[in-house]
């Protein structure tokens, strides 16, 4: 296999790359670019994390303020999220500690969309997340609705 152009042919260039590696020819392999597209993809996983955050908080503020309107689709909705943010970590467990910070950041645009989807005023959303992380993964945990 002949240089292939990181630009013009990725995934050719992701499967030369391989075959250096492999093969040992560490001085050929294109490592500028490697490590660019490692940090893409650290940072694909971080993104992951806080979109799946996102669309659990969303559905659990749907849940709690939206009594009325719950049913099999949020319900579906909230496991989903929560097994596939539990795959999500299993495979990759380095984003454990940036779960507080991914919460931080999730957590605003859970509020954005749930108003959205609802009508109702963001502002009648708590600041800040209302729940643990552990109680975002109970599949036990369904809040109560607002009084």
């Amino acid at each position: 296999m002949g240089a292939v152009a990181y630009e013009t042919d990725f995934y050719g260039w992701t499967l030369e790359q391989a075959d250096l590696l492999q093969s040992g020819k560490f001085d050929k392999v294109d490592l500028g670019n490697l490590i660019e597209e490692l940090h893409i993809m650290s940072a694909r996983e971080r993104r992951e994390l806080i979109n799946r955050l996102r669309v659990l908080m969303m559905h659990l503020l749907k849940w709690r303020y939206q009594p009325s309107y719950r049913g099999r689709s949020w319900e579906l909705t909230i496991n989903n999220q929560r097994d596939e943010l539990a795959i999500h970590l299993e495979d990759n467990p380095s984003l454990m500690p940036r779960i507080p910070e991914a919460t931080i950041k999730a957590y605003p645009m859970a509020k954005r969309d749930a108003e959205k989807e609802t009508g109702i005023p963001g502002k009648q959303f708590p600041v800040d997340c209302p729940w643990t992380f552990e109680q975002l993964m109970d599949a036990e945990f369904w809040p109560e609705p607002v009084e």
